[in-house]
């Protein structure tokens, strides 16, 4: 008989993505930890954040349970 438990969601996974209010799947871009002098301001504006194509974000959904 089946017990009706959630499944857990994937910490490395919960830890890396942001589901926005839209629903949108967040992420935060790498380059932008240290050596930031020698990057141009454009270049550290754009490390900000980016969102997930819909392939993609489709199966991070799932993960995220």
């Amino acid at each position: 008989m089946a017990t009706g438990r959630k499944l857990k969601s994937k910490k490395s996974a919960s830890k890396r993505f942001i589901v926005s209010a839209s629903g949108k799947i967040r992420f935060h871009k790498t380059n932008k930890r240290h050596l930031m002098t020698s990057k141009s301001s454009k270049r550290t504006r754009s490390l900000k954040t980016g969102t997930l194509e819909k392939g993609q974000a489709d199966n991070i959904r799932k993960v995220l349970g």
